[in-house]
């Protein structure tokens, strides 16, 4: 019998590179394990098939997890022309096989040219979009006839890095919501011969776009080793998802005024989301600063350690 785990609280964020073949949840689990890490979870599923970022959230820095979701990322892909799938990548069954006919460099530009920037897409019926509170893959293994819902989302730039007679190499920058399996089965239709995502990588989240990712191998020989402090340094902390957001920072007067919920002013402060410190340069929260300078807490943090 394995030996019982005793979780630990533990605050701070990890990048993970999630390996292939494996769900969001399952790599989360398996890390929040490694960690013993009381509480975990994610900003935003990847493919099984897909490889890459996947912001890990320990602790407090949970309560910043939705911020982190609705983040531009980008992401190569590997498009592979000829075949429609069932779930739009080379995980599901192949539905239809279309000769691929000769596409110039001009030609390909123009298919991809109305997938730019804000769009009406239509999600794959795999996906992990819910309809009705339930998940539409699940409706899909169950052979329901699904209708999956058409959402605006925002494509910022397509690529082109490789081009062959069959297969193409793309860099995607976009919004959240984004389906890049759908952006795949878009292009194929456009083209006339169908498409389908092979190969799936997610490179940066923003405000992560340089700093470097953690495998789950990498993991598992520090726990194996009992290096848990060498394991503890790859987490970034709470602040690091935060770095995009202004910031507030509080005197010694302010800051127990702020942490039981008072409005505080200061017309100097910049209006909108802004991340508040306290004079010791420990994060408080998250606040609100509205036109008259006045500042509402909207989320306050209570890290491990932090008086």
């Amino acid at each position: 019998m394995a030996p019982r785990i005793t979780f630990r609280r533990l605050d701070g964020i990890l990048l993970l590179d999630k390996p292939g073949g494996m769900s969001s949840n399952a790599a989360l689990q398996i890390a929040r394990r490694l960690y013993r890490a009381e509480k975990g979870g994610h900003t935003g599923s990847l493919d099984p098939l897909a490889t890459g970022l996947l912001p890990l959230c320990f602790g407090e820095a949970t309560k910043i997890a939705g911020l982190l979701l609705g983040s531009a990322k980008a992401y190569d892909a590997e498009v592979v022309l000829g075949q429609t799938t069932d779930t739009d990548d080379s995980d599901g069954a192949v539905l239809r096989e279309r000769p691929v006919p000769p596409i110039s460099a001009d030609a390909l530009a123009a298919a991809l040219a109305p997938l730019k920037g804000r769009i009406l897409q239509r999600a794959p019926i795999y996906s992990a979009l819910k309809q009705g509170g339930e998940p539409l893959y699940l409706k899909a293994r169950r052979g329901e006839v699904i209708e999956a819902p058409e959402r605006q989302v925002e494509v910022h730039a397509i690529e082109v890095l490789e081009q062959q007679a069959t297969r193409l190499r793309l860099r995607v920058t976009c919004g959240s919501g984004t389906y890049i399996r759908s952006l795949a089965r878009d292009l194929g239709e456009t083209l006339g011969c169908g498409a389908h995502i092979a190969g799936l990588r997610r490179l940066w989240v923003d405000p992560f776009r340089d700093a470097p990712m953690v495998s789950l191998d990498t993991l598992r020989t520090l726990v194996e080793e009992g290096d848990e402090a060498a394991i503890d340094a790859l987490l970034l902390p709470l602040d690091a998802g935060l770095a995009h957001y202004p910031r507030v920072t509080l005197d010694a007067e302010q800051t127990p005024r702020f942490c039981v919920g008072q409005r505080l002013r200061d017309p100097t402060w910049a209006q909108g989301t802004v991340v508040v410190y306290g004079p010791d340069e420990a994060i408080q929260g998250l606040g609100q600063v509205d036109e008259n300078g006045r500042l509402a807490p909207q989320r306050r943090f209570n890290l491990a350690g932090q008086g």
